[in-house]
Parts: structure tokens; sequence; C-alpha cells
């Protein structure tokens, strides 16, 4: 066992009181601002403040999803799948369907020989000199961040996910209910309030969507990132470089439920996501662990990397597209 490994394992023990309190707390602020920006329909500048905080607790009660799914938030394995089950509906996001999705992520994270369980897709650079135009032309319109975020949103959790690409190792009866109690979560908002409600939440949802994807891309793609094929893969290398830590201040953390802390989430998935950020901050100041974070200027840098490069082992921009060069004119 690695000592990064060894020593996390003290951040491990779940506490049901946090967990209840980040749970439900996280759903009493979730439901208080949507039904306050609901209230607020059309007084857009007093309702933008209350999208934005329903938007976060959407992210974060998210992020407790992905916790049930490792198992990790609660003390037993019953509480963690029914309360999966219950953050689904809000989430969007079919809870067996996630879980396996995200397990296959975890196994192969690094893995340029199995990159389709990864959430974006990367190219390597010599890939992209070898493809032909209009894969060029898919892949620049998919790496674009203002098409990425918005588009990539809504298609993820508004339409792949009522029917994922791994139904059938997960059942499709479940997605089925998944699905018809998401439509009773909306028609109920919509029965309540009336269209100002039904449009509230898919305004949040959509907020909430974008600030996912976000978060999701930085998660493994930074300049400093790791990959390599199979036969030379080395797992702790690929989940600790491979994966970043970010620190994008004390609020952030708070509203994404502290999984920018994601390279020692991936090596030990047990921690909570309540103990994520104390192990992180523990790991640093003893020395396991390298003090080197990502802040907001090279996270919105890592924007324009596009390609691996294998061998400068960077996620590097598309390359430059020289110009012609003029026909020389001979000298009279």
């Amino acid at each position: 066992m690695s000592r990064i490994k060894d020593a996390s394992l003290a951040y491990c023990g779940k506490d049901d009181r946090i967990a209840a309190a980040s749970y439900f707390g996280t759903y009493a602020v979730f439901f208080a601002t949507l039904i306050g920006a609901t209230l607020l329909w059309g007084n857009w500048l007093a309702m933008a403040p209350l999208v934005i905080i329903c938007a976060f607790a959407g992210v974060r009660l998210y992020v407790l999803q992905h916790d049930t799914g490792h198992f990790s938030l609660f003390s037993t394995r019953w509480g963690n799948i029914w309360a999966g089950y219950g953050l689904s509906i809000v989430t969007l996001t079919p809870f067996r369907a996630m879980q396996y999705n995200h397990n296959l992520h975890h196994a192969n994270v690094g893995n340029l020989d199995n990159r389709e369980t990864g959430e974006v897709h990367t190219m390597t650079l010599r890939e992209w000199e070898e493809a032909p135009w209009h894969t060029r032309l898919w892949y620049r319109l998919y790496r674009n961040p203002l098409i990425m975020i918005p588009v990539g949103g809504l298609w993820t959790y508004f339409i792949r996910y009522r029917w994922p690409k791994n139904a059938a190792h997960v059942g499709w009866k479940g997605l089925l209910a998944h699905n018809l109690m998401v439509l009773a979560f909306f028609a109920a908002m919509y029965l309540a309030f009336g269209l100002s409600g039904l449009l509230t939440l898919f305004i949040t949802a959509v907020v909430s969507t974008w600030i996912g994807v976000f978060l999701v891309y930085l998660q493994h793609n930074f300049e400093d990132t790791h990959w390599a094929h199979r036969d030379d893969l080395d797992f702790e290398t690929a989940v600790i470089q491979g994966s970043s830590a970010l620190d994008l201040g004390w609020w952030w953390d708070l509203g994404t439920g502290n999984i920018a802390y994601h390279d020692i989430h991936h090596l030990n998935p047990r921690i909570p996501s309540y103990r994520l950020r104390q192990c992180h901050k523990a790991l640093r100041d003893q020395g396991i662990l390298s003090p080197e974070v990502i802040r907001w200027p090279e996270a919105l840098r890592s924007f324009t990397l596009k390609l691996w490069d294998e061998d400068a082992q960077k996620l590097v921009p598309f390359p430059k597209i020289r110009a012609p060069r003029e026909a020389a004119i001979p000298a009279e």
C-alpha cells in the first residue's frame, strides 16, 4: 500500500450525523431557494442570486449521490442506496446507471486504451494529426467550452441520462421508473406554482449542468495530467497525477461538496466528501501529498488545452495552422 493511501485511511470514517446534516441541509437549501426564486419570478435581479445558490445546491446533491454510489456517505450500504435513489430525482441522474458508469471511470482513469469510460473525450496529438478534416471539425466543436458547457450539460442530464448506454447492465425498468419520477417532480412544480415554477426549475437545472460540466472537465483536463497505454499505466500515478486538486476557494468547496480534491478521491473513494478537504490539507501539510493545486487562472487556461501530447507528456492546445509560404519571386 502506498504512503499516500495509507495516510488517507484515517479519513474514511463515516459519521451519519454529518452525512444526514449534509444530505437534508442541502435539500433544504435547494428547495428554499427554488421556491424563493419562483415567488420572485419576473424580478430578475432579486431572482438571480437564488437561482445560482439553488444551482450549486443541485451540484452538491449530485456530489452526495456520487458519494452514495461509492457507499461512502452513510455508514450502511442500504443507507447509501436509498439515499442515492432519493437524490436521483433532483439530480436528474439515475442512481444505478451513474454508479455503474462511474465505477468504470475509476477503473480506467488515465488509460489511453480505454477512453470511452471518461466523462470528456480526449484525442492524442498523433491522432489529431492523422485524423480527416471532418473528425477534426467535430472535435474542435466538441472541445469548445462555449459548446461543451451549455450543450454538453443539456445533452448529458436532460437527454443521455434518460436512456444511458449502460441501460442493459442496470435494468431498463429502474430507468423507466426514474424517468417517471423526474417527470412527476417537474409536474409537481407546475401544479404548485404554475408555469413560473416549471421554468424556474428548468433554469436552475440548466445552470447546475453548466457548473457540473465545468467541474467535470477540470477534474482530468489540465496541463500536467497523466495518460498512458494500459501496459505502461501505473495506477497511483494515473489517479494522483491524472486527477486535479482544485483550490477555487472555500465557497466553491462548500457548493460542490469538496469534490475539487479529486486526486485523493480517486486514490481512495471510501473517503466521504465531508472529509476530503480535511484529508487533502493534512496530507499536504505532512509533505505526503504535493502542495501544488490549480487555482482560477490555471483552471480557466485549462480550457485552451485540447490534445494529449504523448511525447511531451502534457495536455496541449491545438497546433497552430501555418500559413502557406509565398512562392519565391525569381530575381530579374
